[in-house]
């Protein structure tokens, strides 16, 4: 059975004078999930997430989400009012604490005086701020400012999260924090469009991934397939003595591509094409083969690194 759809856009298109930041563009996010929009400077991803978050007006093409169709105008406000957007350059009021700020924007959303103290106290304690709720906003470091955007993001319930470069220029420990609140959201049931420069951290977050070049979608897939069809593993074996046995005993397996010895004594890598259960059985049969294996770790090639192969054969 095929999952919702919480975003299907058809044909987007944006046009700036001549240039075409975002090229018809059919993006489809499953209900649920947390989506990662990955490219270089200059790409379309800050262009795209604005139309999801009608933040901009398509010159083109359709935009649903769950299966509404957004538009700019009135028809709709039920429907944007489930959106949370979090630009990469919002600002932040520094003259307030952080409690009135908050209450600032649960005001703007018509939250009730009881409902929205509630609402307050859950995304203060979600993001991890309980503890500076009455500190000035001027005094919060780098990473706190983020997460209290966050929550101001999410203080209406959002159905839907974008999140443009969120992480940028926070320091790891904080971007971890922020990860720890993305997985705590997503756990919740909430969809979330993420764009990120560091790759590291949307690997470890998304459930899916899209890659936009000069303001074309030129991949979208889950990780799983991404890392199936893209991503070369590699496994490093080691031996007491029978180097030889083992590398005659690997260059027999159809899945085993270049076999290659390691100055350390004793361990060769391989490239393998195969998936876990492929791992197991060359693990089994080398065993069953009578060679004396003291390592046998597999590896898999990063988004980094898919990323930068994928570049390369649009290059060419």
């Amino acid at each position: 059975m095929a999952k919702e759809l919480a975003i299907s856009t058809h044909g987007l298109t944006k046009q700036f004078d001549r240039h075409i930041a975002v090229n018809d563009v059919d993006l489809q996010v499953e209900a649920g999930t947390v989506y990662g929009l990955i490219g270089p400077n200059g790409a379309g991803k800050t262009s795209l997430i604005r139309m999801l978050a009608a933040a901009e007006e398509p010159t083109t093409g359709e935009i649903y989400i769950n299966g509404d169709r957004l538009l700019r105008d009135d028809s709709n406000p039920t429907l944007k009012r489930r959106l949370g957007y979090l630009p990469d350059d919002y600002p932040l009021y520094d003259d307030l604490t952080v409690w009135d700020y908050l209450d600032y924007f649960g005001r703007l959303y018509c939250l009730r005086h009881k409902q929205r103290r509630q609402r307050l106290h859950e995304v203060l304690e979600l993001v991890q701020l309980t503890n500076k709720r009455n500190s000035m906003i001027s005094t919060l470091s780098r990473g706190m400012k983020q997460r209290l955007s966050l929550a101001r993001t999410i203080i209406h319930e959002p159905i839907l999260l974008l999140l443009d470069e969120p992480v940028s220029g926070l320091d790891p420990i904080a971007r971890m924090q922020f990860r720890e609140i993305i997985k705590t959201l997503q756990e919740a049931g909430m969809t979330i469009l993420i764009s990120s420069h560091v790759l590291s951290d949307l690997a470890e977050l998304c459930t899916a991934v899209g890659i936009m070049e000069l303001g074309y979608l030129v991949e979208s897939a889950s990780l799983d397939e991404l890392y199936q069809r893209l991503g070369r593993q590699q496994i490093f074996l080691s031996a007491l003595g029978k180097l030889d046995a083992l590398q005659a005993e690997l260059k027999k397996h159809p899945l085993v591509e270049n076999c290659e010895r390691l100055p350390e004594a004793g361990r060769v890598r391989i490239d393998f094409k195969g998936g876990q259960e492929d791992c197991a059985r060359l693990l089994r049969s080398l065993v069953a083969a009578g060679i004396p294996l003291t390592e046998f770790h597999c590896t898999q090639e990063d988004l980094e690194t898919i990323f930068l192969k994928l570049g390369h054969q649009q290059a060419s």
